[in-house]
């Protein structure tokens, strides 16, 4: 008790001189320092942050790990596709009192109230625009509004069902809102994650600051999304435009933790006007859309027709009110920056003033606006007015006016005259600051908050305690300059009743027990079904490559292959396309060739390449593989150590994967196709080494290679002590059903695999790819190895690729096809 005592003690030290040395520094209107009311929460955080170590940067390291651990990630758009980066999390939340959220929630659900009246008006009868409100322009050019969805009426009769809005707290302590965002709102996934790394990292602090907690939100808008649905036990999706898109990490994280399916555009289809995902078991309906696309990309039909990532008719499926789709198509039109400027006054007319105010935005595409904006120039920043790139704004991207000097001037000023309708101006808003770790000290940096509303069951607003913070990188406090920011950061609302613990799961005794995992899309078990044929590609080739690098080494001590068994090695690597036929087999040329076939990237099929292909389909498939899996996948290749290292690393990690795999993964639908694409690979690459090594001639190097590519040298010399022997060593590694390495295992447990898997016909006929797979495991059951020649094995070659093809035209995704097969289940 003593050393804890003092141990807390010294915490608290730490704390306070963190603390004092802070608020020497920082400017007045800082979160910390500005509110003497709410330092003791402060103090308590630093005490926990000082608990980890008196090293601020050892704290934002651990922070960064934990989020790293978790999966969390981002892209930049434009950047390479491979070019996924961890998530900036710093270690220090942003606190505020129970009492001032309460303001902020308020408001809130006042603003997300006031844009579901004016989506409603806006798309119904217009009497806004009829009587002068709203601007006609501003709604009919605006290229948010989307004309189709003129006059129809959302299922459930909201338009909204989540929003989140961009909030700035001024010096003086004041919240405004800064931007709305209704077509695709992001982040909240990113909220979760951040809460789920800072509980690892101040695991005391939910119960010393009483922290309100995210999950009651989550479920509210399951419910409220459930609650719009017609079927009582609604199948629900998240659909994303794909691995791509710059928050694809965090969508695949919220699909997994609200259990929706997470879908791409071709895995959907409309039928009838009703929505449907392709699965495995046929079509299955799908009742409420939460979106993350660009609306206007959602139904190439009714919208966009160059869209290739919507699902069309999807819009008709909307309107027999067959499908929800959250938010309705159109909420943008009031995401637009122009309407900012209008809705001060149509709170008022609505019903109230804005509880949280916006900043002072004019439009100008009203003379008024317009001269007022050309007049104050330098002291405003000149926005886009709907999003699109006008010419006055080469990068699109907010300016602050007095920024803007000589030919860039003139050209905003022209543009202005030319087409004012575009632009508008806002006030300069000065953000207050909050702690960051920055070269190892606490430093005040501008922050913005973005917090996030929900429709829940009972119709009423819900919002997330808390959302995130988003970080400046600089330490001026103007928000046109922040610009993105740097970092992000956990926001706890904190208050005096302790806060009991929730969880998004439903108590168990209210929960229907069920151990059919669910509805596996096609797309889903395509991708499985090749992560495990690359990851045994990748292995495979792996094992070619250090049979050449035992002889490399062996040959040293004139104990090496003979050339014509490392020819054949050689013929293996060339015939997989991972590296040139080398013009000599001397040792330099075989050390070349296994460097090419090891990390070549010049369009060789080396094992980098396959790994590579690997990881591409571990991204896409989050939600369905453990973080470990997805960790050992997105590892960096190796490139330090000497080349026997870096295959002994790799071959390692293979190892590790294929343990998860086997030892990690319920034995679903899901593992199923995994296991038979990795089965599948692994026997015909086992037919391409029998066919090199295993004919009437083979040497005995040529069987104990076979043996090495097999893994099956323990096996064989634990059954014949006379050495080696072709008859023997082909029994084994082709026909023996309990070898899980040869042939027969693999098809033995592709056609097992095969039987448990959904079938479309009730008449209890076997399918095409069942069919197959059992005669293949016949011949192999009836064979005898004395018989085994190159046609066999030829044969048995064809058959699998006709097996794999087979089941991806039942399973996988092919076009139309799917839509027109017979017996195809409707649910």
């Amino acid at each position: 008790m003593a050393s804890s005592a003092a141990n807390l003690f010294d915490a608290g030290v730490v704390a306070d001189r963190w603390i004092a040395d802070y608020c020497a520094a920082s400017k007045s209107g800082d979160a910390l320092c500005a509110d003497g009311g709410d330092r003791a929460a402060w103090a308590a955080l630093f005490e926990e942050l000082a608990g980890l170590g008196d090293d601020l940067e050892h704290a934002r390291e651990r922070a960064q790990r934990h989020a790293a651990d978790i999966g969390t990630g981002f892209r930049i758009a434009g950047q390479g596709e491979d070019d996924e980066r961890p998530w900036p999390l710093s270690p220090v939340p942003l606190l505020i009192p129970e009492a001032e959220w309460r303001g902020i929630e308020a408001g809130v659900v006042q603003r997300a109230e006031l844009i579901e009246r004016l989506l409603a008006d806006l798309y119904g009868e217009q009497g806004l625009v009829a009587d002068g409100h709203v601007p006609a322009a501003l709604v009919t050019g605006s290229p948010y509004f989307l004309r189709p969805l003129s006059r129809l009426d959302p299922p459930g009769g909201h338009h909204l069902h989540f929003a989140a809005f961009d909030l700035c707290r001024g010096p003086e302590g004041g919240w405004r809102v800064l931007a709305d965002h209704l077509r695709a709102p992001a982040g909240a996934g990113y909220a979760l994650e951040n809460r789920l790394a800072m509980a690892r990292t101040l695991g005391g602090l939910q119960n010393r600051l009483n922290i309100a907690r995210h999950a009651p939100f989550f479920a509210a808008f399951r419910e409220g999304l459930a609650a719009s649905c017609r079927r009582v036990d609604p199948r629900m999706a998240l659909l994303t435009p794909g691995r791509l898109n710059p928050s694809y990490a965090e969508q695949a994280h919220l699909a997994r933790y609200l259990g929706f399916l997470l879908v791409e555009g071709p895995d959907l289809a409309v039928l009838d006007d009703k929505l449907y995902v392709r699965t495995i078991a046929g079509l299955k309906r799908i009742d409420a859309l939460w979106h993350r696309l660009d609306p206007r990309l959602l139904d190439p039909l009714a919208l966009d027709s160059h869209s290739s990532i919507g699902v069309p008719g999807v819009i008709d499926a909307m309107a027999a009110g067959n499908v929800v789709i959250a938010n309705a198509p159109g909420a943008g039109l009031l995401e637009a920056p122009a309407f900012a400027a209008f809705l001060p006054r149509l709170g008022k007319i609505l019903g109230e003033p804005l509880k949280l105010p916006n900043i002072a935005t004019w439009w100008c595409g009203q003379d008024a606006a317009r001269a007022h904006v050309e007049a104050h120039l330098d002291t405003l920043v000149i926005a886009p007015a709907f999003g699109a790139t006008p010419l006055g704004l080469p990068n699109g991207k907010p300016v602050l006016g007095a920024s803007l000097t000589g030919d860039a001037r003139a050209a905003l000023l022209a543009d202005l005259a030319r087409r004012p309708q575009d632009y508008v101006g806002q006030e300069v808003v000065r953000l207050s600051t909050m702690p960051v770790v920055a070269e190892g000290a606490l430093a005040p940096r501008p922050f913005t908050l973005r917090v996030f509303v929900a429709r829940g069951g009972d119709g009423n607003w819900s919002v997330m305690p808390g959302g995130f913070a988003r970080i400046g990188e600089h330490a001026d406090a103007r928000a046109a300059v922040m610009g993105e920011g740097l970092w992000s950061a956990d926001v706890a609302i904190h208050g005096d009743e302790e806060v009991a613990p929730v969880s998004l799961l439903p108590s168990g005794d209210s929960t229907a027990l069920r151990r059919n995992p669910g509805t596996l899309p096609s797309r889903v078990a395509d991708n499985l079904f090749w992560l495990g044929r690359y990851l045994e590609r990748g292995e495979a080739l792996l094992g070619v490559l250090r049979v050449l690098l035992g002889h490399s080494i062996s040959a040293d001590t004139g104990a090496a292959l003979s050339a014509d068994t490392v020819r054949r090695l050689v013929g293996l690597v060339v015939a997989a396309g991972a590296a040139p036929e080398p013009k000599a087999y001397k040792r330099a040329d075989l050390t070349a060739l296994i460097r090419i076939a090891l990390e070549g990237e010049d369009g060789w099929y080396s094992v980098r390449y396959t790994n590579a292909q690997a990881r591409r389909i571990a991204e896409v498939s989050r939600e369905r593989l453990s973080a470990d899996m997805v960790r050992l996948l997105d590892a960096p290749f190796p490139t330090r150590g000497s080349v026997l290292d870096r295959t002994g690393s790799l071959q390692r990690r293979y190892s590790a994967l294929a343990g998860l795999a086997a030892e990690h993964m319920g034995r679903t639908d899901a593992w199923r196709f995994h296991d038979i694409g990795r089965r599948i690979e692994r026997a015909s690459n086992a037919v391409r080494a029998i066919r090199a090594f295993g004919s009437v001639q083979a040497t005995s190097d040529d069987l104990s290679t076979l043996l090495d590519l097999a893994d099956s040298q323990i096996s064989y010399r634990q059954r014949y002590l006379t050495g080696m022997a072709r008859v023997p060593v082909l029994d084994l590694v082709t026909l023996d059903p309990g070898n899980p390495r040869g042939i027969a295992f693999q098809v033995a447990a592709i056609s097992g695999h095969l039987n448990k898997l959904p079938v479309l016909s009730d008449s209890g006929l076997a399918e095409a790819q069942q069919e197959q797979a059992r005669e293949l495991a016949a011949i192999l059951v009836t064979a005898n190895a004395t018989r085994i020649d190159d046609w066999m094995l030829g044969d048995i070659g064809v058959r699998l690729t006709n097996l794999s093809d087979a089941i991806a035209r039942r399973y996988f995704l092919q076009g139309a096809e799917p839509l027109r097969a017979a017996g195809m289940v409707l649910a």
